[in-house]
């Protein structure tokens, strides 16, 4: 009996559990009786169950760990749900979509614009159960200044641009923290067991740990002004946001905020000003907000004219 004939034999709940599973020690690197327990509020007897029947559909997906008296994954991983991309990043960000991945039929029609890049799911396992398990991770990174190499880097957490996916990490051979993006990593490899030092945790990165507080406003230049109050619900005709500084860049830039100081920027999309760009000033990324220049570049500017 096939593993595909064998999961169409089974209950939709049951499927539900083995995915499950299949989620958690793919992306997680473990799981224990007791998160299948509290997950689908079961008896312990029958989580125990669900994983000797998944270990007898996929034998080398999962091993038990006598020690840690957990479950941890195969040497010979091989899947048995077909998850896309979108809603894997669903389930290790909101925590939801963790059951069997089928399509049904909506409850009303909608359309969603539409991903142009997506993570190879089996790279993005690697990078999520370092992250999990606190462990450096070694990769070949490929970086459009200075193409293929060879790092290890300390990731901690992944981070949406609203165009695709990132991982912050230490990066050792910087020995700076960085944003990595998913889709250029290459043949990573976990490295259990390697220390990880002090100044490589994520309470040593300043742009992770600074919050900056950005009021947004209707852009003086565009015309009804109320409309745009009501679009952001802003209240008082302010729009009010705090945001780790290393993701401040990235939000500026998706949303189009014009981040000139006297609101300069022409077009349509530039519906939003920053009301004090000075907010912004340290930011790392701020070089993707729109119109941003700091005011170092703006006084060189000033003194080349």
């Amino acid at each position: 009996m096939t593993p595909i004939s064998s999961l169409a034999e089974l209950a939709q709940p049951q499927r539900d559990r083995l995915a499950f599973i299949e989620l958690r020690v793919r992306f997680v690197g473990e799981i224990r009786r007791q998160d299948l327990v509290e997950r689908f509020a079961i008896q312990s007897a029958a989580a125990t169950r669900d994983l000797a029947l998944y270990r007898e559909l996929a034998s080398g997906n999962i091993d038990y760990d006598s020690k840690a008296k957990t479950y941890v994954l195969g040497a010979d991983f091989r899947s048995l749900f077909d998850y896309p991309a979108e809603r894997v990043m669903s389930w290790l960000t909101q925590a939801f979509g963790d059951g069997e991945p089928l399509k049904f039929k909506t409850w009303v029609p909608s359309e969603a614009p539409s991903r142009l890049t997506n993570p190879d799911l089996d790279v993005l396992a690697s990078v999520t159960r370092a992250i999990h398990q606190g462990c450096p991770l070694a990769v070949e990174y490929y970086s459009i200044s200075s193409g293929k190499s060879k790092r290890e880097i300390v990731p901690f957490a992944l981070i949406d641009t609203g165009l695709r996916w990132h991982v912050r990490a230490f990066d050792r051979k910087s020995k700076e923290f960085r944003d990595f993006v998913i889709t250029r990593i290459k043949r990573p490899v976990v490295l259990n067991g390697q220390a990880v030092a002090a100044h490589e945790m994520s309470d040593q990165d300043i742009q992770w740990t600074r919050i900056v507080e950005l009021e947004l406003v209707p852009h003086p230049d565009q015309p009804r002004p109320e409309i745009t109050e009501m679009d952001y619900s802003m209240q008082g005709g302010v729009l009010r946001m705090k945001l780790r500084a290393a993701t401040a860049g990235y939000t500026l830039r998706q949303w189009s905020v014009d981040c000139t100081p006297d609101h300069s920027l022409r077009g349509h999309e530039y519906r939003l000003w920053l009301k004090d760009h000075l907010a912004i000033y340290g930011v790392r990324n701020a070089v993707l907000a729109p119109g941003y220049r700091s005011p170092d570049q703006q006084r060189l500017e000033a003194e080349a004219d």
